[in-house]
């Protein structure tokens, strides 16, 4: 069917998608909100809109819509078998849903990311002769800092997995990553990108919590707030609010290599977080395709950042 549309944006948390939809609104560009939480399409009705942005995010099975990343993935493999334009596509997203693939990209590029084990049985660990702890378990498709643990050792990996059985949760993988300590008053790093050109870095000072979510609907700026999208079980209740800052002097080596993963993984749009260790390592351990943004991160380097993602998608169509 002819594409009647200019653009459909693919979501499942609305609230992080708010301030582009007010964007594009502003701007009379024809687009359609497309909810991938109660869906339903036919191959015959694909495509109908010139240009798709998916912001699909592996964390929806946190906020227990578990069908959303299996949905999402069929509907990109339609679209993009009748050529649809797609953003951020059924390759990228694949990328995304795996921590297991992020590594392996790591590895290629030789830039320096954490040591890990992927495994499907925490005894098939005990086989092995390159264990380390403290060490980081993860799962294989992440998002929003869920089901994340620092375990000590393969007997308190045994443990927590009898005790807590949903920690194999959405896809039955496992990550044993190596822990990276780093200085706690400076934080981690996160470059988002348009294409291959930085949007903006930002610090993170985590305060020991794993949901760094950078949208204000999941951290907002003013602490007193309450998140959106918070997921109070993944989080240390007694923690401090995450805190966001401008990072105005991103080193141009870690620039180049954020560059370098965004156009060897073809992604369109991106966030990546590296963190530098005590030793002097700059470990690059996150790769994002949902890119939420921060609007006060992007005024303090003089733009609205939802503004140049509509800048963005306007070039592209």
């Amino acid at each position: 069917m002819a594409a009647a549309l200019d653009l459909v944006v693919l979501f499942e948390n609305e609230a992080w998608q708010q301030p582009l939809f007010d964007v594009l609104e502003q701007r009379g560009i024809a687009y359609e909100k497309y909810d991938l939480k109660s869906a339903a399409f036919g191959g015959h009705d694909l495509p109908k809109a010139r240009l798709y942005f998916n912001q699909a995010s592996p964390s929806a099975y946190a906020r227990g819509r578990l069908r959303v990343v299996p949905f999402t993935l069929a509907l990109l493999k339609n679209l993009q078998i009748q050529g649809a334009k797609v953003l951020n596509g059924i390759d990228v997203f694949s990328f995304e849903l795996s921590k297991s693939a992020q590594i392996a990209k790591l590895n290629e590029l030789g830039i320096d990311h954490p040591r890990s084990i992927i495994f499907n049985d925490a005894e098939a660990l005990a086989e092995r002769n390159d264990l380390s702890f403290p060490a980081m378990l993860k799962p294989e498709q992440g998002g929003s800092g869920a089901r994340m643990n620092q375990l000590d050792s393969l007997n308190e990996l045994r443990e927590l997995l009898a005790e807590n059985p949903g920690l194999w949760e959405p896809d039955q993988l496992l990550l044993l990553q190596e822990y990276l300590p780093h200085d706690p008053e400076v934080g981690i790093v996160r470059m988002e990108f348009l294409g291959e050109e930085l949007l903006y870095a930002m610090r993170v000072v985590t305060h020991g919590r794993y949901n760094l979510c950078p949208s204000e609907a999941c951290n907002p700026a003013e602490a007193e707030e309450a998140g959106a999208c918070a997921l109070p079980d993944f989080q240390e209740a007694a923690a401090q609010p995450v805190e966001f800052y401008p990072y105005l002097d991103l080193p141009a080596e870690a620039l180049e290599a954020g560059k370098r993963i965004i156009k060897s993984a073809k992604m369109d749009v991106a966030g990546i977080e590296y963190l530098e260790t005590p030793d002097g390592r700059r470990v690059f351990y996150d790769i994002n395709a949902n890119s939420n943004l921060r609007r006060p991160i992007g005024e303090a380097f003089g733009f609205d950042p939802f503004e140049r993602v509509a800048d963005f998608l306007e070039q592209k169509l």
